[in-house]
């Protein structure tokens, strides 16, 4: 019998300058903003967040200071592919190379989580450094999983 569950996402990306450095005010002033309309977002359900500042600008990761996550969990791929791509959060993802390093390796994974589980950080970079170490199953996924899911 299948187990209901919801679908968790990880996002990394490597700042390329200080938070209050003048360049990346393009990507830090629009934060709140686009972290308040996920959450307003049909399906959101849960993201990780530093409790005084709201965000994950200031959650380590690993040895590497300018790594920043963004860590999610969905009722399904659908809703958040529509918030990731159908509202003004493509827009601020379209600048991207403006703030942040582009990387060689994947940079986002999903993966199934059981209704009402909050992942960890290291769950989550767990779950990326697999599908980097591994590609895409059906335990970890990026957005080929949607060309398989709707059949084409």
């Amino acid at each position: 019998m299948h187990q209901p569950s919801h679908i968790a996402e990880l996002n990394v990306a490597y700042r390329k300058y200080e938070l209050d450095d003048p360049r990346f005010a393009g990507f830090v002033n629009n934060l709140d903003r686009i972290n308040a309309l996920a959450e307003r977002s049909p399906g959101f359900v849960w993201r990780l967040k530093d409790d005084t500042v709201g965000n994950a600008t200031e959650l380590s990761v690993g040895d590497d200071p300018t790594m920043i996550p963004n860590l999610s969990v969905w009722e399904s791929v659908e809703y958040l592919e529509r918030f990731t791509l159908g509202t003004v959060h493509a827009q601020i993802y379209k600048k991207r190379e403006n703030w942040f390093t582009p990387m060689q390796e994947r940079h986002f994974v999903m993966w199934q989580v059981p209704i009402g589980h909050q992942p960890t950080l290291a769950e989550a970079m767990s779950m990326l450094a697999k599908i980097n170490a591994e590609g895409p199953s059906d335990d970890v996924f990026g957005w080929e999983a949607m060309t398989n899911l709707n059949g084409s």
